[in-house]
């Protein structure tokens, strides 16, 4: 999946292998290899991909089909708040769950305006 999101995104920026490779000051044989498949790179290097094409690194991983780095997943957020507890110590109310979500995506929409 990785290979196949790296070709797309570099293709779709209307960029060649070596254009990449130039801007991350590696070889163009080391990208190549990345994009069919036949070695994967360092997490430092997925960092830098993903802030490159502007994509979160569970999207260039194949691990999420969310593109945007800025996006809220809301499925995995509210993944989270079904497993929290309540105020009092117990499972969460749906009103209580409904209260975090709001506080939630609040604070967050707030982390992505300050960028």
């Amino acid at each position: 999946m990785f290979q196949e999101r790296l070709k797309d995104l570099r293709i779709k920026a209307g960029l060649t292998q070596k254009q990449v490779a130039e801007h991350f000051n590696i070889k163009q044989p080391t990208y190549a290899q990345w994009e069919n498949g036949r070695t994967k790179p360092k997490e430092a290097t997925l960092k830098k991909f993903a802030q490159y094409f502007n994509v979160s690194i569970d999207y260039l991983t194949g691990k999420s089909d969310i593109k945007d780095a800025t996006a809220i997943d809301e499925d995995k957020l509210d993944q989270a708040i079904e497993k929290s507890l309540g105020f009092n110590g117990k499972p969460a109310t749906e009103s209580e769950k409904a209260s975090m979500k709001e506080a939630l995506m609040i604070y967050l929409e707030s982390l992505k305006d300050s960028d």
